[in-house]
């Protein structure tokens, strides 16, 4: 059957990453060097950026140190100028000055400019303004923080316009329910499964009673075989369904500024590879953070955002809410466990991709470039 040019379906089966992408320890080294050092990562919101507060993090195979101060967020390598001693081992308050524990060195917090060498006596020769911490570039939208450990960092994209989400006021809203797991896979392998529906009509029966399309084994009607631009939109919940909620109903108000599309679309994804995804719904906005821990362990981290009115309201509980998104994500992590379980066998070399996971073979080449870019 002949396929549309404007779908999004792949017209060939190409080859799946090898078997030792997502379980040798080698190869997951040496995308901590480049990818999740490179590129930019989500590490949180704001409101996990207390003001005068030092957090410790790690970009990849990088340790840094992030500081909310009064000119916004800053971040730097956590290594100091001198010899390359840790600068701080554990999150902690600070004030104007960041001392290193070792010689005293001290830099400024607000530009990390050194400030003082503590009882060292520099000789003329030393250039003081060249021994500034090393900065790591930041950058914020709708109230998500993004480092990226590159000197010189790719601009921050997402797999749609940013302004593809402006008619959510995600930046004020606040944080009702936060969720961790740890699934035993490789951080792709969760990414993959995000990426595709064909497993959807066997492991989701919730999620495929609330969206139709997904029972059909595809993510949009334009995966169909024999689509064409000119058939009518179909509305992408039941009948009945407004938002991802247990019963379909919106759990609050609906924002506003939403457009009627808006509304009948159900819900709206962002994907920032290879850290975040953004979920929003006429009434609230998840977040999910992937963070590889080994080759074959990743955790999540799932927030539920609502607005304050939202919150206020008698007996309101966001753990009701956030249930059905819970119960979809404790399917998709069993299906990705049992898909690393499968990597366990020499057996398995490389897999083949079907026209419906144009998605993954999307992400394999970005995986692959940002790779050989960062080498």
């Amino acid at each position: 059957m002949t396929i549309h040019p404007l779908s999004p379906r792949l017209d060939h089966c190409p080859e799946s990453l090898p078997r030792e992408a997502y379980v040798d320890p080698r190869w997951f080294a040496r995308e901590m060097e480049t990818v999740f050092a490179w590129q930019w990562l989500c590490v949180g919101r704001l409101a996990d950026f207390p003001k005068g507060q030092l957090r410790r993090l790690t970009l990849g195979n990088m340790p840094v140190i992030v500081i909310h101060g009064e000119g916004g967020i800053a971040a730097y390598h956590n290594v100091c100028r001198h010899r390359g001693a840790e600068l701080c081992a554990a999150d902690r308050p600070v004030g104007k000055l960041i001392t290193c524990p070792y010689h005293a060195w001290s830099y400024n917090a607000a530009d990390g400019a050194l400030v003082a060498t503590g009882p060292a006596k520099p000789t003329d020769d030393f250039d003081r303004a060249a021994h500034g911490l090393l900065p790591v570039p930041a950058r914020q939208w709708q109230g998500f923080v993004f480092l990226n450990a590159s000197a010189v960092p790719p601009p921050l994209a997402a797999d749609m316009p940013f302004s593809f989400l402006d008619n959510w006021p995600i930046a004020a809203l606040q944080a009702g329910h936060r969720w961790q797991k740890e699934l035993a896979c490789n951080w792709k392998v969760f990414w993959e499964n995000y990426s595709e529906c064909l497993h959807c009509p066997g492991i989701h029966p919730e999620l495929c009673e609330m969206v139709p399309v997904y029972g059909e084994g595809i993510m949009g009607a334009s995966e169909a075989l024999g689509w064409t631009p000119e058939q009518p939109v179909r509305r992408n919940l039941r009948e009945g369904a407004e938002s991802w909620t247990p019963d379909g109903k919106p759990c609050g108000p609906v924002f506003p500024q939403l457009t009627e599309e808006e509304r009948q679309r159900g819900y709206s994804f962002m994907t920032v590879w290879p850290s975040l995804y953004v979920v929003a719904h006429v009434d609230y906005v998840r977040a999910v953070r992937i963070e590889p821990l080994t080759p074959e362990r990743t955790r999540l981290t799932v927030e539920w955002y609502f607005p304050e009115a939202t919150l206020a309201q008698p007996g309101f509980d966001a753990a009701q809410v956030a249930s059905f998104a819970k119960t979809v994500l404790l399917q998709d992590g069993a299906a990705a466990e049992m898909n690393q379980r499968g990597f366990a066998s020499p057996a398995f070399t490389r897999g083949r991709l079907m026209p419906e996971e144009y998605e993954i073979h999307r992400f394999h080449r970005w995986l692959l470039k940002a790779m050989g870019e960062a080498a």
